[in-house]
């Protein structure tokens, strides 16, 4: 059985991701910051919970160190959790790059020694096509408009972490996924995005590939994704 962990796992495209996941037969382990509420999260669906604070390098590694107690390995890893900040300030954007960026960093390298025990091993970044320099200055994309500074820049450091630990580790495949614009509590504010269900399958396909498939790449759903 594959064993998966989704970070930010409790709520929203996590949630979904872990469900379809499910369905496809995963092991599948929510991380959550917050502890009842990923348990009551994984209790909805049949997965597993881990309480896991992606800011919080002890929470990591304990986190990792009880699904490596448990399963002894970690076949896919989910960089879900992630946040969006309208502000632009000091505090704001220690918060974005602490969840965004440096959490990619935190479980990542707790989760490498289980990733290589992994008959195929692979690691999808949930990032953004606003980290993209390509779509958000080019008129025809809907990203152009939005001014998401940190969010944007958050973003655009997860997808190049991700291609960088590619770089490093071609034993395991890594690849930055927009997942589309999706309706959850993140984007309730600007009142757009389709059902989770519809982006979380993007998300799965990633979760789940061909062992010859690419690595080091940015996705979405039509191809790779300029940025």
């Amino acid at each position: 059985m594959t064993v998966t962990l989704i970070t930010g796992g409790n709520k929203g495209l996590g949630h979904e991701t872990a469900r379809q996941l499910l369905d496809l037969g995963h092991d599948v382990w929510i991380g959550a910051r917050d502890a009842g509420r990923g348990q009551e999260a994984a209790a909805r669906i049949g997965a597993r919970s881990v309480q896991l604070d992606v800011t919080d390098e002890a929470s990591v590694r304990r986190a990792l160190a009880t699904i490596d107690a448990a399963e002894g390995r970690l076949d896919v890893l989910v960089h879900n959790a992630g946040v969006l900040e309208t502000g632009l300030d000091g505090p704001a954007a220690t918060r974005s790059f602490a969840t965004n960026a440096v959490g990619v960093v935190l479980v990542t390298e707790a989760a490498l020694p289980l990733l290589r025990r992994s008959a195929n091993p692979t690691v999808v970044t949930v990032s953004s096509s606003m980290g993209s320099f390509w779509a958000v200055t080019n008129p025809d994309r809907p990203e152009a408009g939005f001014p998401l500074a940190l969010y944007a820049a958050s973003k655009a450091a997860a997808t190049m972490l991700t291609l960088q630990y590619a770089k490093a580790n071609p034993g395991i495949r890594f690849n930055a996924v927009e997942p589309g614009a999706t309706a959850t509590d993140m984007t309730a504010a600007f009142g757009i995005g389709r059902p989770v269900q519809e982006s979380a399958r993007v998300v799965v396909r990633w979760a789940t590939p061909d062992p010859s498939g690419p690595t080091g790449t940015f996705q979405d759903e039509a191809g790779t994704l300029p940025w």
